[in-house]
C-alpha cells in the first residue's frame, strides 16, 4: 500500500503539455540518476546537448530545459561554450573496513546493495526528497529489466512540516518567501516522482509488496539520514552557507541555504559486536527514527 499525509501533483509544469512534461520528467530523472549514482562524477562535464538529445530521443529544447532545472537546483553549472559541469555528488566515507578498501563509494552503491535483498526497507530523514527519488528511479529500472528481484520494498520518509520556520533556506535580511517556496517546490516535484516510481512498480506487479509512507515532523533537519535494511546507516550534516540563488525570471537573491551533498556522508554498519561504533550508531539512529515517526510525525 502506498500512502502519505499529503498528495502531490504530477511533474508536468516544466514541459509543454502532457507529452512534453513526461519527456521532461524522463530526461530529468535519467540525468539525476546518473549524477547521484556516480556515472557523472563531481567536477566532470555532461555530454554535449546534441549528444544527450540523440541518446535520449528528445529535442534539444527539452534537454536545455532539464539542464536549466538542474542548474537551478545546483546539481550542475552551465556556461556558454564550456558545457555543463557537475557540482555535487554523494561520495561516502565508510567506517567498515571492507567498504573503505574500495576507495570512493556513493550512496547509490549502498542503496543498490540494499535492493539486491529480498526484503528492502529504507527509513529516510531529509530536507527534500531529490536524492532518494533519483536512487529509487535507478533501482526501478533494474527491477523492470529483471536484474534484481526484491519481494518487498518498504520506504518511510520524514520531511520537515511546511509550518516549520527553517533557520536556513531563507533570504538574507529579507522576509522574501520565494526562497522557501523554491525548496518546497523541489520537494513536491521529487516526492511526486518518487510516488510515481513506487506506484508503477506496484501496478506492474514487478514487486509483490510495495509500501511508501511519507510523514512530516515539526523539526528542521540538521542532517540527512538513511537507514538501510535495519543494518546500515548513511549520515551526513547539512552544510549552511550564504550564496546567490536564482529565482524565476532570472532574478537573483542572496540567501542562507544548505548543501547536504557538499559534505561527505559517513556510512555505518552493524557487525557481530553489539558495542562496536557501527552497531551502536545504527541501533541508536533506528531507535531515534522510530520514536520520531511514532510520536512526532503527522
Amino acid at each position: 500500500m502506498l500512502h502519505g499525509r499529503q498528495r502531490y501533483g504530477r511533474l508536468v509544469s516544466s514541459g509543454q503539455g502532457i507529452d512534453g512534461g513526461r519527456e521532461f520528467q524522463r530526461v530529468a530523472e535519467t540525468l539525476l540518476s546518473r549524477i547521484s549514482g556516480g556515472a557523472y562524477p563531481e567536477g566532470s562535464f555532461l555530454p554535449p546537448q546534441r549528444e544527450l538529445a540523440a541518446e535520449l530521443g528528445v529535442s534539444r529544447d527539452t534537454v536545455q530545459r532539464v539542464l536549466r532545472m538542474l542548474a537551478d537546483e545546483d546539481w550542475i553549472e552551465s556556461r556558454q561554450g564550456r558545457g555543463s559541469r557537475v557540482l555535487k555528488s554523494q561520495r561516502i566515507r565508510s567506517s567498515g573496513a571492507s567498504t573503505a578498501a574500495q576507495g570512493k563509494v556513493y550512496l547509490g552503491d549502498f542503496i543498490g546493495a540494499a535492493f539486491r535483498q529480498a526484503e528492502v526497507t529504507l527509513d529516510v530523514f531529509t530536507l527534500s526528497s531529490e536524492s532518494l527519488d533519483a536512487h529509487i528511479r535507478v533501482q526501478s529500472e533494474l527491477i523492470r529489466s529483471g536484474r534484481i528481484q526484491p519481494q518487498h520494498i518498504g520506504v518511510r520518509m520524514l520531511l520537515p512540516s511546511s509550518s516549520v520556520d527553517l533557520p536556513y533556506v531563507r533570504a538574507v535580511d529579507d522576509p522574501d518567501p520565494r526562497v522557501r517556496e523554491r525548496v518546497d517546490d523541489i520537494t513536491r516535484r521529487h516526492t511526486s516522482s518518487l510516488r510515481d516510481a513506487m506506484l508503477n512498480l506496484k501496478h506492474a506487479q514487478t514487486v509483490p509488496s510495495v509500501d511508501l509512507e511519507i510523514r512530516h515532523i515539526p523539526l528542521a533537519p540538521t542532517n540527512k539520514l538513511y537507514l538501510l535494511n535495519g543494518n546500515e546507516a548513511v549520515f551526513g550534516p547539512y552544510k549552511v552557507l550564504q550564496r546567490t540563488i536564482h529565482l524565476a525570471g532570472d532574478e537573483e537573491i542572496e540567501a542562507l541555504d544548505v548543501l547536504g551533498l557538499d559534505a561527505e556522508l559517513t556510512h555505518f554498519e552493524k557487525d557481530a559486536d553489539d558495542t562496536s561504533v557501527g552497531s551502536v550508531f545504527v541501533s541508536s539512529m533506528q531507535k531515534w527514527f522510530d520514536s520520531v515517526w511514532d510520536l512526532l510525525s503527522e
